[in-house]
């Protein structure tokens, strides 16, 4: 057995192959690589703990390659022949406690591989809740330390909300923090209703100079208003001011139909006599 470092990579067939060896950047034992029936016994034994002794020994596959841990450790894997675990293998460390001191098993586990189907990674709940969620009757608590919200007494740094929170009965504990109003200018810009959208880019004119934008108050004033076009499909929507749809103000009322239909038409069921009979 080479005494060089060998990652272990799942095939598209789900059978697990040994890489090409790397150099060893943390020299281990030599005697800690041929360890291979030390190791196999210990996953073998892992095995029958769960399908017991006949059918662990088949649970077992070959050996895939080796893997340093560290200047007295070394794992050892092989592929796992399990119903419902495709992709894994078995993973067993072997360590020495001194340089050529006998070898013993320190860990025997399962591990998927790439190509191995695994749980997706836990999120919070908190965090996994998306706009459209909340349902009639759904509450939706935020965190007492949420960094999008500080205290009304403080600054916001928004002058128009600082000058309101002063006055008196105005009955808001907490106020959008800087931190919040980026992040909500951020999402909306990126948007459905933002300047990079299908409809903006075909739009005959932006946001900016539509008579129907309500500008929103305060910081975001300047970039986001309100759509106050019954006809518009933005409309009671937040929209950015680099938006735009058909239903600008500035777009002239045509005759007829506004839905434009060719700009040639022809009658093919008029006869045309041949140029110069």
């Amino acid at each position: 057995m080479s005494t060089g470092e060998v990652g272990v990579e799942v095939g598209d067939s789900g059978d697990e192959r040994a890489e090409t060896p790397q150099p060893r950047v943390t020299p281990a034992p030599s005697h800690l690589f041929d360890a291979v029936d030390e190791a196999r016994a210990a996953a073998v034994e892992e095995a029958a703990d769960e399908l017991g002794d006949e059918a662990a020994v088949a649970a077992v596959g070959a050996h895939l390659g080796t893997t340093v841990e560290d200047d007295g450790s070394v794992t050892h894997s092989f592929a796992a022949h399990l119903p419902g675990y495709r992709g894994w293998r078995w993973a067993v460390t072997v360590a020495a406690a001194a340089g050529d001191g006998p070898v013993t098993v320190s860990e025997s586990v399962l591990l998927p591989g790439s190509t191995a189907l695994v749980a997706p990674d836990w999120v919070p709940w908190d965090q996994r809740v998306r706009p459209g969620d909340l349902k009639p009757g759904d509450l939706l608590p935020t965190p007492a330390d949420d960094p999008r919200l500080v205290p009304g007494y403080v600054d916001s740094g928004d002058p128009a909300v600082d000058a309101l929170a002063r006055e008196v009965g105005l009955g808001r504990e907490r106020v959008l923090s800087f931190e919040g109003r980026v992040a909500a200018a951020e999402r909306w810009q990126d948007g459905e209703r933002g300047p990079a959208a299908d409809l903006a880019r075909s739009a005959p004119a932006s946001c900016g100079t539509c008579g129907f934008l309500v500008p929103l108050a305060g910081s975001l004033q300047g970039v986001f208003g309100v759509c106050a076009n019954g006809s518009s499909p933005a409309d009671a929507q937040v929209v950015a001011v680099g938006f735009g749809c058909g239903a600008h103000s500035s777009v002239a009322e045509q005759p007829g139909s506004p839905v434009h239909v060719s700009a040639l038409v022809y009658d093919d069921g008029v006869d045309l006599e041949p140029v110069g009979s």
